[in-house]
């Protein structure tokens, strides 16, 4: 609930202070609730377990199904199954719905801000290559290869272009344009109005070439990165990996982890319906007289502490304190295993 009422109050004071009319704001805020709707399922699932098996255990229901021999486990079958058909709806919303609708939010908000937000970005446009080289000296090591920048991009044209290129050991030349295009059908780069300098290992200037018209063998990954314009929450997984192979290209190891993580968070959070309906299940089931206000604030409590180890756990992962995986499921891990506890503790 949170989330929702978070995002109301930044739109009503967008519209205080910026500007925003209430048409755009209502839009901006009926896109975003896909997003907190998939955040809403699992709390649902959680919310909606907890009071069942808790009203059935108070009218003690659960105490004449176990006397007729039913196990434990078999009530829990239900919840799992429900979790299971919940599951697919949070994952299918997360990977159609709530990407797509989060980046028109942002694109409709910046458009009504007069900050339009275009499908690549504008300026400074910055990549680094990184490979591994061998020495005369025979030890082999990481460095900085190539290293691109682009003032601006208009879509078609990159202009105020400039490469470092050390590539080659010892060698290094360092291109500079006007402006640069991407040749889909040869692949290449075509350079125009430039100059090519040619540097010793001394660092002076062996050669200086003017040229018109140049093309150059390099990857096209810049003009990829000036195309992604969306944040990991505008991105499903598939276009999630494609940002992921753009950043092992550059070499940004930092952006890599990131990527990973959220990849994998990605693919978690659906499965905490799971996780949520097994735990709300096993507590239910104990003998005990729950109202609706307990069984709410034990599901809050729960889910606090569900996203408070999934943010800490993330952010281990992306200091590469714990691996990517292990950051994005261990609240799942976590969770599952308290579970699976708490059934074979209410069984016996």
């Amino acid at each position: 609930c949170a989330l929702p009422i978070w995002a109301m109050f930044e739109l009503v004071r967008k519209v205080a202070e910026s500007g925003l009319s209430m048409a755009i704001a209502t839009q901006v805020f009926l896109l975003k609730m896909p997003e907190f709707i998939v955040l809403a399922f699992p709390m649902s699932i959680i919310l909606a377990t907890l009071m069942v098996y808790s009203r059935m255990s108070s009218d003690s229901e659960i105490v004449a199904l176990r006397g007729c021999g039913v196990s434990i486990y078999r009530l829990a079958v239900p919840a799992l199954l429900l979790s299971i058909v919940v599951t697919g709806m949070t994952f299918a919303f997360n990977e159609v719905i709530v990407p797509t609708a989060n980046y028109q939010a942002s694109v409709t908000l910046d458009k009504a801000l007069n900050e339009e937000k275009l499908p690549f970005r504008e300026k400074n446009i910055f990549y680094p290559e990184f490979s591994k080289i061998k020495p005369p000296d025979g030890k082999e090591y990481t460095t900085l290869t190539r290293l691109f920048y682009a003032e601006n991009f208009d879509g078609k044209l990159m202009k105020g272009v400039t490469i470092v290129d050390r590539s080659q050991y010892g060698v290094a030349q360092i291109v500079s344009s006007n402006s640069a295009s991407w040749d889909r059908a040869e692949s290449t780069w075509n350079l125009y109005d430039g100059t090519v300098y040619l540097v010793s290992p001394d660092g002076s200037y062996r050669e200086i070439l003017k040229f018109a018209h140049k093309q150059l063998q390099l990857p096209r990954t810049p003009i990829d990165l000036a195309q992604r314009g969306r944040g990991y929450s505008e991105m499903n997984i598939a276009q999630a990996y494609e940002y992921l192979e753009l950043m092992r290209l550059s070499g940004n190891y930092e952006k890599v982890v990131k990527t990973q993580v959220r990849i994998q968070q990605k693919y978690a959070l659906p499965f905490v319906c799971v996780v949520f309906g097994l735990m709300g299940a096993a507590l239910g089931c104990r003998p005990q007289r729950t109202g609706k206000a307990t069984s709410f604030g034990i599901s809050v409590l729960i889910i606090f502490s569900y996203y408070l180890l999934g943010f800490v756990a993330g952010a281990m992962g992306q200091k590469g304190i714990l691996t990517p995986i292990l950051a994005g499921w261990l609240p799942n891990i976590f969770g599952l295993g308290i579970a699976i506890f708490l059934l074979m503790r209410a069984s016996r």
